[in-house]
């Protein structure tokens, strides 16, 4: 078999086609698991703000036990306020 210069040049064009779109392919594959890896912090995140929420209405409502007032109950009403919007958003 006889190998010119056009066999030569095929070859490394075919060989060229075939790492680009290989390359494309794990590109496309390497944000895919980028946006997952967001995804899971970011649930992590909301989870974390979720509790933290959660504590700071609980030192609130205990500081209006003890008899503050004013921007206490304000910002107790502001919390619960948001906390139910945000859980009637999410089942729609």
């Amino acid at each position: 078999m006889y190998v010119d210069t056009n066999i030569i040049i095929v070859a490394a064009s075919l060989f060229s086609a075939l790492v680009v779109i290989f390359s494309a392919v794990f590109a496309v594959y390497r944000w895919y698991l980028r946006q997952n890896q967001q995804d899971k912090e970011i649930a992590n995140m909301k989870a974390e703000q979720c509790l933290l929420t959660y504590g700071i209405l609980a030192c609130l409502k205990g500081l209006k036990e003890q008899g503050c007032n004013g921007p206490v109950t304000e910002a107790i009403g502001k919390i619960e306020k948001h906390i139910n919007k945000q859980a009637h958003d999410q089942e729609e």
